[in-house]
């Protein structure tokens, strides 16, 4: 199957070479921290609510 370019177009090597380095350098990484981010969130929200992990409390 051929990659859905324009038609008489074809993707340079240096124009692939170039969107990958935009990819891997420029906007995943800020995926990355974004996810972690959110889910370091999301973790502390919900300690609010429900409290720290760990034993439940001893009775008195």
């Amino acid at each position: 199957m051929e990659p859905k370019t324009a038609p008489g177009s074809v993707p340079s090597r240096r124009a692939e070479l170039l969107t990958f380095l935009v990819l891997a350098f420029g906007v995943w990484p800020f995926v990355a921290v974004g996810v972690v981010g959110g889910f370091g969130l999301l973790v502390w929200i919900i300690q609010m609510i429900f409290g720290p992990p760990g034993p439940p409390a001893a009775p008195h």
